[in-house]
């Protein structure tokens, strides 16, 4: 919630000064920060597998971020190709962020924890 309202208080004091669309950026980035951080909670779910958590955390940013995105005043949305390639991205950037933190965590992370032990 920090990044939430840290980013919420620039974009009053951005809205106040007239700059609505680095307000609602700010806004957004707020927005998007803090479903990240909270949603990253799932992954610490020990009765969940990787694909339960997937799913959930998935499924919050999809709700979250995605409309964050669409609201933030970044991309030009004028008409259904615009929503879609803005979806494209969401998806594009979500896999490879979830597989860099699959190899960071799942793999290299573990790797070297075991090596760790045996020394």
């Amino acid at each position: 919630m920090i990044p939430l309202v840290i980013m919420a208080m620039l974009g009053v004091l951005l809205l106040a000064q007239g700059d609505t669309a680095n307000a609602r950026g700010s806004f957004a980035l707020g927005v998007i920060a803090a479903a990240v951080c909270g949603a990253s909670s799932v992954y610490q779910v020990k009765a969940w597998n990787l694909k339960t958590q997937s799913v959930v955390h998935f499924g919050i940013m999809l709700v979250t971020v995605l409309p964050a995105m669409y609201l933030s005043g970044w991309f030009i949305l004028a008409n259904a190709m615009d929503y879609l390639q803005v979806l494209g991205m969401f998806l594009m950037v979500g896999a490879v962020l979830w597989l860099l933190f699959y190899l960071i965590f799942g793999v290299l992370q573990p790797k070297r924890a075991s090596q760790q032990a045996r020394n």
